[in-house]
């Protein structure tokens, strides 16, 4: 079932540098473009990604929001309930995921 943008659930992912190595503010900025590519393909039938450098450290590394209105835990499990996925295990694969592509990413360069 695919819904309408606005009732999408928004997860913007802020990157760490450092998660692509020594180099990786040289890196990031790529490779989030890269990974967005990738995550776009990924439940995105009720899911939009943005992936994003973290620079600003006062941001969270991860935001839930729909429309313009961000969520806390509680309603983001409500959320991903309604489609049958739990947070945990949610968060778990999205993780997964971003490790995958970081080791690809990291082979191709």
């Amino acid at each position: 079932m695919t819904i309408e943008a606005k009732k999408k659930l928004k997860i913007n992912y802020r990157m760490e540098p450092g998660c692509l190595g020594p180099t990786g503010d040289t890196l990031i900025e790529q490779f989030c473009q890269f990974a967005q590519k990738k995550m776009d393909k990924v439940d995105s039938d009720f899911i939009t990604w943005v992936i994003e450098p973290r620079f600003d450290k006062s941001l969270p590394e991860v935001q839930y929001s729909i429309n313009g209105k961000q969520l806390k835990a509680h309603m983001v499990k409500r959320y991903l309930a309604f489609f049958k996925q739990d947070m945990d295990e949610f968060e778990d694969h999205f993780n997964e995921e971003l490790m995958h592509h970081i080791e690809e990413y990291l082979e191709r360069s």
